[in-house]
C-alpha cells in the first residue's frame, strides 16, 4: 500500500504567492482508494490537483505533499509523473504532430528511463488492449493528441494514458465535465476498470452524477480552500438534494457558537 499525503498545504497563484486559493489542506489518500472532492465554484479544487502535479501557473506556499514518507515540492512535474501522479485535466490540451501512439510511447520511455527500451510489440498489445476496453478506435493510434476530438473523446483518451502509464495516483480534474450520458458512462467505466490496491484516486467533481458510477470511498466538501466535511457516498447524495447552502449555513452557526 503507497500514500499521498497533502499536508496543511497552501497553495496561490505564482503571479500572486500572498493571495491564497487553497489555505491549509490536509488529506490522505492510499491506494486501492477512491476520494471525490465536490464543492462550489472558485474553492480551490482544481488550483489543488495542478499544484500537486508540479503546474507552473501554481505555487506552494506552505505545507508539504508527500508520497510514502517522501516531499515531492522539490521535484519537476516530469518527476512527480515518475514517482506515481497522474493529472487527467479538465480542458485537456491539443497537441497537433503527435499520434497517440508516439506520445504514449514517448511517455512509457520517459519512465524508463535511460538504458532500457521499450518491447514494441509488448507496446502495442498493451495499447490495443486498453483501447478496446475504452472503446476507443484502433485507428486513433494515428490521430494526433485531442486534434479535432470530441469532449468525449478527449476524456476517453486521457483514461487511456492513465491505463497505460499505470500511475500510483491519478488526480481527476472535473472528469465529468462536458459529456455526455453516454460518454459519461463509457469514461466512468474505463475509470473503475483501472481501480485496485495499486492506484488511488482523487477525482474532483460539482455533480453527484459521476459518482453514481464511480462509487467514492470517501467524499469531502472544499470550500474557500479547505476541506469543511467528509463523509462516504451518502453525503454526495446529500449535497445532489441540497446544493452547498446548507454546508454554509453550518459554518456560519459553527463560527458564532
Amino acid at each position: 500500500m503507497n500514500t499521498l499525503e497533502i499536508r496543511d498545504l497552501t497553495v496561490a497563484l505564482t503571479a500572486t504567492p500572498d493571495q491564497p486559493i487553497v489555505k491549509g489542506l490536509s488529506l490522505t489518500i492510499k491506494t486501492g482508494e477512491v476520494h471525490a472532492i465536490m464543492g462550489p465554484n472558485g474553492t480551490g479544487k482544481s488550483t489543488l490537483s495542478k499544484a500537486i502535479a508540479g503546474h507552473p501557473d501554481y505555487e506552494i506556499t506552505g505545507g508539504d505533499v508527500l508520497i510514502d514518507g517522501t516531499s515531492i515540492l522539490e521535484m519537476e512535474p516530469d518527476e512527480r509523473a515518475r514517482a506515481g501522479i497522474f493529472l487527467a485535466f479538465q480542458y485537456p490540451a491539443e497537441v497537433p504532430g503527435v499520434s497517440i501512439a508516439n506520445f504514449l510511447r514517448a511517455a512509457e520511455q520517459a519512465r524508463l528511463g535511460e538504458g532500457e527500451n521499450i518491447n514494441a510489440p509488448q507496446f502495442y498489445k498493451k495499447l490495443y488492449g486498453k483501447m478496446d476496453e475504452l472503446k476507443i478506435d484502433r485507428k486513433f493510434t494515428s490521430r494526433s493528441v485531442n486534434d479535432g476530438f470530441s469532449g468525449g473523446e478527449k476524456k476517453r483518451c486521457e483514461i487511456l494514458q492513465m491505463a497505460m502509464l499505470e500511475p500510483l495516483f491519478a488526480l481527476m480534474d472535473e472528469t465529468d465535465s462536458g459529456l455526455d450520458i453516454d460518454a459519461l458512462k463509457i469514461v466512468a467505466e474505463g475509470v473503475n476498470r483501472q481501480r485496485s490496491a495499486n492506484l488511488g484516486v482523487l477525482m474532483i467533481t460539482h455533480y453527484q452524477r459521476l459518482l453514481g458510477y464511480i462509487v467514492p470511498d470517501f467524499v469531502h466538501v472544499m470550500y474557500d480552500g479547505r476541506i469543511v466535511k467528509s463523509g462516504d457516498k451518502n453525503l454526495a447524495i446529500e449535497l445532489d438534494e441540497k446544493g452547498y447552502d446548507w454546508v454554509k449555513s453550518e459554518l456560519a452557526e459553527a463560527a458564532t457558537a
